[in-house]
């Protein structure tokens, strides 16, 4: 009823129908996926110092191999889309996840600097393709649920690697031998990954569809999606690096309150995370990335100008908090960006990969040449660019009757199951 009485004939358009069982199975599956894709980065991160005992490396070696996973990403996520289109989605996820989960267990056997890297970029290679096609399942289950799910996929991720690094962390400090342990990971994990692909979306390309390039450039729309993302990444990367650095530096905080901030960074963000997705669905992305972008660049002042420990733990807890959905909205972005979502979703993938890498060497830099500070000023401005950014990850409208995009506005290129 309007206020004055006379029933209101705006037009309200219908809820959409209640999912399917298998629909349902399909959500939670995918969300397995991401957890497991999450637990092989946290039970590697944990041993990347006896990794590097074991090689006997120098630190500034260690830096060059821990490059090498990025740049495999990087080159590999464009395949993505090729392989999908060839073997069909359910099928490529299930290879490319199993290629992911085993290779854990490759750099804690290479035995010096060459093999490591080596190792390291068939690491990172396996891990952008599986990123690329579980979110590229993750926006077309996303579609067809009718309501946002990318936010607590990524919070899936989150948890996963929290919960891959306490493992990792148990048998550092048990002192088993880092090959025993990623090998049995790798095993495990592949394992869980296979059961879980069963009930992700079986999605195959149409018969007349012509295949997508083996290898090809990310289109202009992912350019501009991909440079929100970026924002948000280096902002990440720069707060899981630094922070513990930059409270024991700037502010003398003892080891142990310097090393909390990186875990509370790490909960933060993936409580977020599982939380975002009633927010999108409340406020919508754009509105939400907004008012993620002010929280993050608070928290970056509050950071830059604290004198006590305590409101630089605030103002890391913010700079998580504001970020933490941008990246999964990103993708979701990309995948309704144009008639080749996996080409898109691959150059948002490799944008916000690169600006993983860069990011703590960056802030390394800017602190050498002015100082910790400084390195957080510029961290603070980043983040005034989702604010300023927002707009693009603006989704297609849904229609009334299924809550999925128009088909005009989707364009995947894949039949549905």
């Amino acid at each position: 009823m309007a206020g004055n009485g006379v029933p209101d004939a705006t037009p309200r358009a219908p809820l959409p129908p209640p999912p399917d069982h298998r629909l349902r199975r399909a959500r939670w599956a995918i969300a397995a996926v991401f957890l497991v894709h999450g637990s092989v980065t946290g039970n590697f991160a944990t041993r990347i110092p006896w990794i590097q005992d074991h090689t006997q490396i120098p630190p500034g070696q260690l830096g060059l191999a821990l490059a090498f996973p990025a740049i495999g990403a990087s080159l590999a996520m464009p395949l993505a889309g090729r392989i999908s289109h060839r073997f069909g989605a359910r099928t490529a996820l299930r290879a490319l996840l199993a290629l992911w989960t085993l290779s854990l267990a490759l750099p804690a056997l290479s035995p010096n600097l060459l093999v490591l890297c080596g190792a390291l970029l068939v690491y990172g290679g396996t891990s952008g393709t599986a990123d690329v096609a579980m979110n590229a399942l993750g926006v077309e289950t996303e579609d067809r649920w009718g309501r946002p799910i990318m936010s607590g996929l990524h919070g899936m991720w989150s948890l996963g690697a929290l919960l891959g690094s306490a493992v990792g962390t148990v048998a550092a400090h048990t002192g088993t031998d880092a090959r025993l342990h990623l090998a049995g990971a790798a095993l495990v994990l592949t394992l869980l990954g296979v059961l879980a692909c069963r009930g992700v979306l079986d999605l195959r390309s149409a018969p007349e569809e012509h295949p997508p390039p083996r290898f090809a450039l990310p289109p202009r729309s992912a350019l501009v999606i991909g440079a929100i993302g970026f924002c948000a990444v280096f902002a990440e990367g720069a707060s899981l690096d630094w922070s513990a650095v930059y409270l024991r530096d700037r502010l003398g905080t003892d080891a142990g309150l310097a090393a909390a901030s990186t875990t509370a960074f790490s909960c933060t963000m993936a409580l977020a995370r599982l939380a975002g997705d009633r927010v999108v669905a409340r406020f919508g992305p754009v509105r939400t990335v907004r008012a993620g972008g002010v929280l993050a660049t608070v928290g970056g002042l509050l950071i830059v100008t604290a004198g006590h420990p305590a409101p630089a733990l605030a103002g890391f807890g913010l700079v998580g908090l504001g970020i933490a959905v941008v990246v999964p909205l990103a993708f979701a972005a990309a995948g309704h960006s144009g008639p080749a979502p996996s080409q898109a979703i691959a150059g948002v993938a490799t944008i916000t990969y690169t600006s993983g890498l860069i990011a703590p060497s960056a802030i390394g830099g800017i602190a050498q040449a002015t100082s910790l500070t400084g390195s957080f000023a510029l961290v603070a401005v980043l983040t005034c660019g989702l604010v300023a950014g927002a707009r693009v990850l603006r989704v297609p409208a849904r229609t009334a009757s299924t809550g999925a995009p128009a088909p005009a506005d989707r364009g995947s290129g894949l039949e549905r199951s």
